[in-house]
């Protein structure tokens, strides 16, 4: 084993080699999925996704710059013998070949699970360009992607190792792949930390724009450095790589101008609501059930107007050990749940307007399920009292997910129920953990005002819209948007 045995190879392994080039390029990859990772958390996205896409995209690129190369350097060469398609060893990749292919990949995974396409190229598109500034310092190492001859003095303010290193058989050459890498690394810095900044501030941005950003910024760069290049692959007498990037700054400026949006149509969200104080009004029941215990296990006088708002929303296992930490936890849930249930009928009454929004969801065409932290049979129960079960495609109990809200497994799994992605999807609470749950997912989120004195919480935790009847619900989808958190 011998390390950087020339300036290509970083180590020698008998017969095989690990270039300097391929490492460069990998860790391209690494922090481009480091900064995608950030990105597609935010939108709901988990890590084996992100992983997944990542291995995929960088495969299929892989390919496809090879293939693109092949295509448009001399194609009856390696015709004349196939194997030579798989000697990359002796050069010949082609980034833009790559990004077509990555993103044939990223359209083949996003349809077969469901996603949203454009909202996770979104997140991972305009990170590609840090990749592209690391990964043309390979070019550097190889000795490629340069310029025509210049004099020595054209490096007088460059550092000496660039300078060294573009001296090649006896002339020095203009290192445009320096040119390009400091272009893309200045477009990242611009799209990653000043537009989606500004982003956040503003909220001008709407969903492709970072595909768009990318497109124009990358065309026109690449465009500028490949005319200074010596070693372009060419399409007749264009070079190929500027006939793209024309196509890219087109694309992008017509992406970015609304005029892709009749193919790219606003899908019907997915409904889902929460269930106790926001389908139901069942906080009557839960605080009659709760003075049952405290009267029980401790004194009616303590169970004040304090600890009665401080049960509204979060699950039993949660307020059990801390108001009865003596007692068994798995038996009060099973006392409770026998004596709610027991008072549903006296208790329990739908929400205003809640059999209107629904019927009417229904009849458009929506699909519509309920996310609760109760266990499932108490939502069947509930619904069934007042025969809203009809409108309901899907029920999800507390006993259904292991992980219960704020956490978004119940969303997620609602939705994939349903045979949707989370992409385009409404999530409808009463409490401040319904939102987090929502904003958790990436999903829309409406945050319903039952009770003014829990209000405060439910404005805090920054639901898309507040409202204070369900019927508002029939105006709000009427709005021409993407039903996410960030409304991209």
């Amino acid at each position: 084993m011998t390390f950087f045995p020339d300036a290509q190879r970083f180590i020698q392994i008998g017969s095989l080699s690990i270039t300097w080039y391929a490492i460069l390029m990998i860790s391209g990859v690494g922090v481009t999925f480091y900064f995608s990772l950030k990105e597609m958390k935010k939108c709901g996205y988990n890590i084996e996704v992100a992983e997944d896409l990542a291995i995929g995209c960088f495969l299929w690129g892989i390919v496809g710059a090879r293939l693109w190369f092949c295509l448009f350097f001399d194609i009856g060469y390696y015709l004349e013998n196939p194997i030579r398609f798989l000697q990359t060893y002796n050069g010949g990749l082609a980034i833009q070949g790559g990004l077509f292919a990555g993103a044939l990949y990223g359209l083949y995974y996003a349809k077969k699970h469901k996603f949203d396409f454009i909202r996770l190229a979104d997140c991972i598109v305009p990170n590609m360009l840090i990749a592209q500034a690391i990964g043309r310092w390979g070019n550097f190492i190889n000795q490629e992607a340069h310029g025509s001859a210049v004099s020595e003095a054209y490096f007088n303010y460059f550092p000496e190792f660039i300078k060294n290193n573009m001296f090649i058989n006896g002339t020095y050459y203009a290192p445009t792949f320096l040119y390009e890498s400091v272009l893309n690394l200045i477009g990242f810095i611009l799209i990653y930390f000043v537009i989606k900044k500004l982003n956040n501030k503003y909220h001008f941005m709407k969903r492709g724009d970072g595909i768009w950003f990318y497109l124009v910024w990358y065309g026109w760069s690449r465009f500028i450095v490949e005319g200074l290049r010596t070693d372009s692959l060419m399409f007749g007498p264009i070079r190929m790589a500027q006939l793209i990037s024309v196509v890219f700054i087109v694309v992008g400026v017509l992406g970015y101008l609304g005029l892709f949006k009749k193919f790219i149509k606003t899908k019907q969200p997915v409904l889902l609501f929460d269930l106790d104080g926001t389908l139901l009004d069942t906080e009557p029941a839960i605080l009659e059930t709760y003075r049952h215990l405290f009267e029980k296990y401790r004194t009616v006088e303590e169970f004040d107007r304090e600890k009665q708002l401080e049960v509204l929303g979060p699950p039993l296992a949660k307020m059990f050990p801390i108001y009865f930490p003596d007692k068994n936890t798995d038996d009060l849930i099973k006392e409770y749940r026998e004596y709610n249930f027991k008072i549903h009928p006296e208790f329990v009454k739908p929400m205003n307007n809640c059999e209107e929004l629904l019927k009417s969801c229904k009849e458009q065409g929506y699909k519509i399920g309920v996310v609760s932290t109760k266990f499932k049979d108490g939502v069947k129960l509930g619904l069934d009292l007042f025969n809203l079960t009809q409108y309901v495609d899907v029920v999800l109990g507390q006993d259904d997910v292991q992980h219960g809200k704020p956490n978004p497994e119940g969303i997620f799994k609602a939705c994939t129920e349903l045979g949707e992605g989370h992409d385009s999807c409404i999530y409808v609470g009463d409490s401040a953990t319904d939102i987090f749950a929502a904003h958790n997912a990436g999903v829309y989120s409406i945050g319903y005002i039952f009770n003014e004195e829990r209000s405060q919480k439910l404005k805090d935790s920054k639901p898309n819209v507040l409202i204070h009847d369900l019927i508002e619900i029939k105006e709000i989808l009427k709005e021409d948007h993407p039903w996410t958190y960030n409304m991209m």
